[in-house]
């Protein structure tokens, strides 16, 4: 067992697209989409203890509980673990469709393994903790598809930057999918030779090809992801907007750093009251 304090980054996962392609009898639905992250983060801290705490700090923590359900504690209760002071530093905005929890959890399957020295759980036990959170714990781009069982990584990809928006508002998963109207859409194309040759030619698949099948239902939970779509796609240099999962965060694709930087600072004189991040894509 390791002694001293464990830190996992919580990467933003990003939906390039997500098509919902079918629904099971138990009411998950199918999904099909690629996702890849960014290096905009939470960070889980695991350390030695007598009994098992969460405490949650970071600009994004007010008002989130350290509560029994938490998916930290769970993914902690999951591995067995019942002696480590955990801490969650909070830096992605809650309901935010960018997979905070899920990849909270899947830092802190993280974490614990290393301080205790212990197997990470199988797929089937990892689900429980969130459909998201495989391709989480996985960490890297990949295609998604099922539930959120199957994960599989993706080539490399070219160099890519990205801008994250999200107005402040929780837009909740149930909402959305409650009021999503076609449940049986066909799902995302093979990805053809030379379509990762740039971020141009990249994002320029993506905006043929893919989509987004909850944004419609999104926008009708919250009519205000319409103007956060608006103002990332007027910034220069943006190779792609769009929603990321169910809302309401979108993402802006840009081919550098310095021009989502520019894109990002452009973005806060306008609307500073949205939450703004720039970042790279990690592959």
């Amino acid at each position: 067992m390791t002694t001293e304090a464990v830190v996992e980054a919580a990467p933003a996962k990003i939906n390039l697209c997500l098509h919902v392609t079918g629904r099971r009898l138990d009411g998950y639905h199918l999904l099909d989409s690629l996702v890849v992250f960014a290096d905009v983060a939470d960070r889980v801290f695991a350390s030695p203890a007598h009994g098992l705490s969460l405490v949650v700090a970071g600009p994004e923590g007010k008002g989130l509980q350290a509560e029994a359900d938490n998916l930290v504690l769970r993914a902690a209760r999951l591995m067995g673990v019942e002696d480590a002071a955990l801490v969650l530093d909070k830096r992605l905005p809650v309901a935010s469709g960018i997979g905070g929890g899920s990849a909270d959890a899947a830092a802190a399957l993280r974490a614990l393994a290393h301080l205790k020295k212990l197997p990470l759980p199988g797929i089937d036990e990892v689900l429980t903790l969130g459909a998201d959170v495989p391709v989480c714990l996985a960490g890297r781009p990949a295609r998604m598809t099922g539930i959120g069982e199957h994960v599989r990584p993706l080539p490399s990809l070219p160099p890519l930057a990205c801008v994250l928006v999200n107005p402040r508002l929780p837009v909740p998963t149930p909402q959305v999918f409650a009021a999503l109207t076609s449940r049986d859409n066909p799902p995302l194309p093979e990805l053809p030779h030379g379509v990762l040759a740039s971020a141009g030619v990249f994002a320029a698949w993506l905006r043929s090809h893919s989509r987004n099948d909850l944004v419609a239902p999104a926008r009708e939970v919250a009519p205000i992801l319409t103007d956060v779509q608006a103002a990332l796609e007027a910034t220069p240099d943006c190779l792609l907007a769009r929603m990321s999962g169910s809302g309401g965060t979108h993402f802006g694709l840009y081919a550098s750093p310095d021009a989502a930087r520019r894109a990002a600072d452009t973005l806060r004189v306008a609307h500073p009251f949205w939450w703004i991040e720039s970042g790279r894509v990690l592959d």
